[in-house]
């Protein structure tokens, strides 16, 4: 009994598209490591921008890390920050161009540690850009190095025998911080290792970006996510690794707004 295929176009020529490439992606390959989070909080992005009709009126800043690689893949109008100054960049941007459309993509490396101050006093000062923070609880890029997220306990290249934190802190939970400052409108924790938890990603990064469009103030969604390498594990463990150590640490869910 002979197989039947079907081809592209007659899948396409039945209306039974379920997926396609939007055209704001570059046609470079994404070099992100295998099973990573970061091409799929990409293309919610894009997507995002371009249901609200405002992708070709906006300007993404895409710092150090793992996250400088955004300006690679998005065709949209991009700008490269210093590490841990993305806020800052974001911040003159939007007041020079106050009807563009702002976001940061940044990792925690750089939100969270070097970016620290820039992050809270931005949001402190209610600047009216959205922040897109992926946490996965290392340096990504450079080594696997421990960051100010990384669980206690958890191993990393620089803290061999797990982090302790009598002697290296606690990590900081950075939505928590920012929720209680009076300029952020919408804060919110996120993840995109389940479809179902995509669909609630889109959905909080579409808020947040209508938000923005609204002028309420500063929007911040951050998405927990995996970093397979760094954590030196398959992407299928990572996940697992991630729902159950990860999510109980940083729950999910809006926390403002």
């Amino acid at each position: 009994m002979s197989e039947t295929i079907i081809t592209p176009e007659e899948v396409i020529a039945k209306g039974q598209i379920v997926h396609a490439k939007s055209d704001y992606f570059t046609d470079k390959p994404l070099s992100y490591c295998p099973g990573c989070g970061h091409g799929v909080v990409h293309r919610l992005v894009l997507e995002v921008l371009e249901e609200l009709g405002v992708i070709d009126q906006t300007i993404g800043i895409a710092p150090v890390g793992c996250s400088v690689l955004a300006y690679e893949f998005l065709n949209i109008d991009m700008q490269q920050a210093a590490h841990g100054r993305a806020a800052a960049v974001a911040t003159g941007i939007k007041r020079v161009y106050p009807d563009r459309i702002v976001f940061s993509y940044q990792g925690d490396g750089d939100l969270a540690a070097i970016g620290t101050a820039e992050t809270i006093h931005a949001c402190n000062r209610g600047e009216n850009f959205t922040f897109i923070f992926v946490n996965n609880g290392i340096y990504g890029m450079t080594g696997g190095q421990m960051a100010p997220t990384t669980l206690p306990g958890m191993k990393s290249s620089t803290s061999p025998f797990g982090r302790n934190v009598e002697t290296m802190g606690h990590p900081l939970k950075m939505t928590e911080l920012v929720a209680q400052l009076p300029g952020t409108s919408y804060v919110t924790r996120q993840a995109v290792h389940k479809p179902g938890l995509v669909r609630k990603t889109k959905k909080a990064i579409k808020k947040a970006f209508q938000m923005q469009i609204e002028g309420k103030g500063t929007t911040f969604v951050e998405v927990v996510s995996n970093c397979n390498s760094g954590w030196k594990m398959s992407p299928v463990e990572s996940n697992e690794w991630l729902h159950e150590n990860m999510l109980p640490f940083y729950p999910l869910g809006d926390l403002k707004g």
